[in-house]
């Protein structure tokens, strides 16, 4: 277990801050590999709207409203929230685009069945204890309509950080000064209880490279 959940996903919510707020648009505009998976699955499921959680400076929520989704963006970081919306305006997506300061170790501000779709791009691998990524996934349950679609990404324990730098405890390490829980197998499979698990699918990105999986699940109709 984590000795203080609390204090170090504080302690990461300052260091992004500090981070988007030194090198804005810091992963560029085009959206991530995962989110065009995301983009067709939630099409094929004839989504409306998308949440995503840790929508960072925007690139990935900006490519769900190009491509038609009403989108509800959140982030702990209001720098990188700065960013999203300025993009937003600047590319005339501001009616399908809103985004909320919101931290997502606290429950999540919609009603039940109220969303269509979820994604999560490297958010549920980020400085969260295992009891508080259960608490997350339980939320997306809450708020997602029946046949609602989660897709979300972590990094796993074949990542070449595995194991290096900080340890936290509860497969949490630190490496330069980003804290990330990697994923066993078991840990997905038992996320995806009570779920239909549709895909577990591997991938990497990034320069180390990372190493990830991108994970499909949804909600039994009815």
């Amino acid at each position: 277990m984590v000795d203080d959940d609390r204090d170090l996903g504080d302690a990461q919510h300052v260091h992004w801050q500090s981070t988007y707020t030194a090198h804005p648009g810091m992963y560029g505009a085009e959206p991530s590999a995962a989110a065009r998976r995301a983009a067709e699955v939630f099409r094929m499921a004839g989504s409306a709207n998308v949440l995503e959680l840790g929508a960072g400076h925007g690139r990935d929520a900006l490519f769900f409203a190009r491509e038609g989704f009403t989108v509800h963006a959140i982030d702990f970081s209001s720098a990188g929230l700065d960013q999203l919306r300025a993009a937003a305006r600047a590319q005339s997506l501001d009616a399908r685009v809103t985004a909320l300061v919101h931290d997502v170790r606290d429950p999540l501000p919609w009603p039940d069945a109220s969303q269509d779709a979820v994604f999560a791009h490297m958010v549920l691998c980020m400085a969260l204890s295992t009891p508080q990524i259960r608490a997350i996934v339980g939320e997306v349950r809450r708020v997602l309509r029946p046949g609602g679609v989660l897709v979300y990404t972590v990094r796993h324990t074949d990542d070449a950080h595995y194991g290096a730098g900080v340890a936290h405890g509860d497969d949490i390490y630190e490496h330069s000064g980003f804290a990330v829980h990697f994923f066993t197998r078991y840990l997905v499979d038992s996320l995806a209880e009570g779920w239909i698990l549709t895909e577990v699918y591997a991938f990497e990105e990034g320069d180390l490279p990372r190493r990830l999986w991108c994970i499909t699940q949804a909600l039994p109709h009815g």
